[in-house]
């Protein structure tokens, strides 16, 4: 694939306050983002403008705790607007340079902060025509593009500037925008990525990924940000305008699987519920004989108790996960990925001793890490290992932002079930099916894509890809995996 698929696949996390406490509003913004660091732990950074209307910075490379240690950094962050960013990245755009948010300086105008979630499918297409205006990039993040595309327009008011930079940008994002006075949040026409509006008790607005940010910093959930919208929030209160009203809603059914934290509600619909029912719609799809259910720490547990559940078959901790060891299928590297799984996860010796073990995880991407758990499971002396996943199989890219670029990275996109059960040395395998993933997550939805986007697990993409339409193409096609009548045009 091109180096601007490789480099600007992102997965991050995004939060912004309005009209808070001066002293407060960093360490508010500290703690919404620590709620957030599973969304992206290679950096992090927040800007708050002061009282005279001055931008302050601080971001870098590592944990939020480990960029904001130092006590004295957040005397130089006072203010009541404030937006923060936690960042993961795919190889190759690493640097201090691509941790957000970015800052504009627009002469004769307001200068603006910028950050975001998602991924950009023109963005190679739309950042050769602004370097040839004379743009000059300073990272080579997609997110930058919206910023730049802001500065070059001719337009004299701030809102109208980046409503026709909107207009130019497709795929999927979530944008969060602070001016001198404005906090401003932007969604993508299908809402691929949650971004949610809450309130706290002093009258302040809080913006970010997920609610469960929002009950760090006690906020009041108050909505969910909809698909083409730009939300508005000053002095003169909250308002709401778009940029498109041709949307579809079609959130990333990832967020549910994977990504965002059991205790978050994305549309009206708890996360840990939706993944509950996914393991016990699994149950009832791959029954097996066994004695006892264990679940992957952590994002699986969830669906291991409802396939406990919906099969019968006792639960139990199986295996226990150190809580120092970042997520791996988020760490940036294969290597870092490796590395991670070896020293997170030990079975229970006790509990799968002698028993033919249901290992429950939420996905399968590359087959590191299965692999490496059903090992540590025959090791400690279990009879049978039967993995069950709470999803449907992997088999397409992602190209809104996620980490999964390519057909060579997915197993399953390569191999069949009976191939891949070899591969992770199991005894069987089974994979909830798009339609029980669908009834399981229950969003309301009339659309066509049920309000979710699937395109992973059957390739049904909701947008065109652009810049990356034909090179997928191509690539699918060689894999026996994509025909020309589910292009889209």
């Amino acid at each position: 694939m091109p180096n601007e698929i490789k480099s600007l696949n992102e997965e991050c996390g995004v939060f912004g306050i309005w009209g808070s406490n001066p002293d407060e509003t960093a360490g508010l913004i500290y703690h919404g983002l620590h709620s957030l660091q599973h969304r992206g732990q290679e950096g992090a950074g927040m800007v708050v403008t002061d009282d005279d209307r001055i931008m302050h910075r601080q971001r870098d490379l590592g944990l939020i705790s480990n960029v904001f240690a130092d006590q004295e950094t957040f005397k130089t962050l006072k203010g009541s607007i404030g937006v923060g960013h936690v960042r993961y990245a795919t190889a190759g755009s690493h640097g201090i340079k691509n941790i957000q948010p970015f800052i504009f300086h627009l002469d004769n105008f307001t200068d603006f902060s910028l950050a975001h979630n998602g991924n950009l499918t023109n963005a190679d297409t739309l950042k050769k025509k602004l370097q040839d205006k004379g743009a000059v990039f300073h990272s080579d993040s997609d997110s930058e593009i919206l910023g730049q595309l802001i500065k070059m327009s001719q337009k004299d008011d701030f809102l109208d500037r980046l409503k026709e930079a909107l207009q130019q940008i497709e795929g999927g994002f979530a944008f969060l925008l602070s001016t001198e006075d404005t906090l401003i949040a932007a969604l993508d026409r299908n809402g691929f990525r949650p971004l949610v509006i809450g309130r706290r008790d002093d009258g302040s607005y809080v913006i970010a990924s997920e609610t469960c940010a929002l009950d760090q910093v006690h906020a009041t959930y108050v909505r969910d940000v909809e698909p083409g919208e730009v939300i508005i929030i000053n002095k003169s209160g909250i308002t709401t305008d778009h940029f498109t009203t041709d949307t579809n809603l079609t959130i990333c059914s990832m967020e549910y699987i994977y990504f965002a934290r059991p205790d978050s509600v994305i549309r009206n619909v708890s996360v840990h519920e939706a993944r509950k029912r996914m393991g016990e719609l699994c149950a009832k799809e791959n029954p097996v004989d066994a004695d006892v259910v264990v679940g992957v720490q952590n994002s699986a547990l969830s669906a291991a108790g409802g396939y406990a559940q919906g099969s019968g078959i006792p639960y139990d901790m199986g295996l226990i996960k150190n809580q120092y060891v970042a997520r791996t299928f988020i760490e940036p590297t294969q290597e870092k990925r490796e590395n991670g799984v070896s020293m997170k996860l030990s079975a229970v010796r006790s509990v799968v001793k002698d028993k033919r073990v249901v290992l429950v995880d939420d996905s399968i991407v590359r087959g590191t890490t299965i692999k490496y758990i059903v090992k540590l499971i025959r090791d400690a002396g279990a009879k049978e290992v039967h993995v069950r996943i709470g999803s449907p199989a992997l088999k397409f890219p992602c190209f809104y932002g996620i980490d999964i670029q390519t057909t060579q990275e997915l197993i399953a996109a390569n191999h069949s079930i009976d191939e891949i059960t070899e591969i992770i040395n199991a005894d069987s395998l089974g994979f909830l099916s798009v339609e029980g993933l669908i009834d399981a997550i229950g969003l309301k939805s009339d659309n066509a894509y049920h309000g979710l986007c699937t395109a992973y697990f059957d390739g049904n993409y909701p947008t065109p890809l652009y810049d990356y339409q034909e090179e997928f193409d191509q690539k699918a096609q060689e894999l026996g995996l994509y025909t020309e009548e589910r292009k889209i045009d």
